[in-house]
């Protein structure tokens, strides 16, 4: 159960089936707005919510000790939205048009660069026409000619193997980065309505996709791509692989941010987004 503001509770599984069809509802397509997003990365964030009065929902988080709250399904009145701002340090996840509502209100927002999610045709993806895409065309040709691979619906009985590719994933890197989110996404795959694909290299498992369905049924979102191997080419052809296989009714894939990682940042850049889904900060003025 949801308490009313100002009191919140935790982020939990029971709370899907009131949220699950919330979050279908949201036309913006920003990818932290799904019920398994904010589940997955509740530990993370330090997700709470609460019901404010027009049984409106809000979600509140820390980011390195800085509270945040979030609201994905509309504004209160104003004294409440005042409460939450002096509450809290700013307002996280803030769409374009709620931006421009809350600085019609005197509020200050500013974008998120960091946070803007990349947006990619689908169709692009599966083509990767003309000159701009010659060098993912390169990698994938390179791929498929020297390894024997296989691809398969990330069902059920394919899950050990995927933790199996998420395990050696771990083991390469120094820090978990999103380890925890990633394995229990695998464990609660079916509660979650998560779909994806695994791979298989030379018979191993070695790489793996999760998604699902936003933005009214014309994006799907990649909340987690994991490979492993020195296999050059592998993250081109999954790319490929994966927009291949998606219906043609999804017209774009939500590849999610950056973070501000550098690196991440320009390979992102390098699959020539079609634009952003863009976000906002917005906080008090002092």
């Amino acid at each position: 159960m949801i308490p009313d503001f100002p009191k919140f509770s935790k982020f939990t599984m029971d709370l899907r089936p009131e949220l699950h069809p919330l979050f279908k509802s949201l036309k913006e397509g920003i990818s932290e707005f799904t019920f398994a997003n904010l589940y997955l990365f509740r530990d993370t964030h330090n997700y709470q919510i609460t019901r404010l009065p027009g049984n409106l929902l809000s979600i509140t988080g820390r980011d390195n000790e800085k509270s945040f709250f979030m609201l994905p399904f509309g504004f209160p009145e104003k004294s409440v939205l005042d409460q939450l701002f002096n509450q809290f340090n700013s307002m996280k996840c803030v769409s374009e048009s709620q931006a421009a509502m809350l600085t019609d209100m005197g509020y200050l927002t500013t974008e998120d660069r960091d946070n803007f999610d990349y947006l990619y045709l689908r169709e692009e993806l599966v083509i990767l026409p003309g000159t701009k895409f010659h060098k993912k065309r390169t990698f994938i040709n390179a791929f498929m000619e020297s390894y024997s691979y296989e691809g398969k619906p990330l069902r059920k009985e394919y899950i050990s193997d995927a933790i199996r590719v998420l395990e050696e994933w771990r083991q390469e890197r120094e820090g978990l980065g999103d380890y925890a989110a990633a394995r229990e996404a695998l464990e609660k795959v079916d509660e979650l309505q998560l779909c994806g694909g695994i791979y298989y290299v030379n018979g191993r498992p070695s790489a793996y996709t999760l998604e699902e369905e936003i933005a009214l049924g014309e994006t799907f979102v990649i909340h987690f791509e994991k490979a492993v191997g020195d296999y050059k080419g592998l993250y081109q052809f999954i790319n490929q692989s994966f927009a291949s296989i998606l219906p043609e009714k999804y017209k774009t894939i939500n590849r999610e941010q950056d973070l501000g990682e550098e690196g991440l940042r320009q390979a992102k850049i390098t699959y020539r987004p079609v634009g952003f889904v863009k976000k906002y900060r917005a906080c008090m003025k002092r």
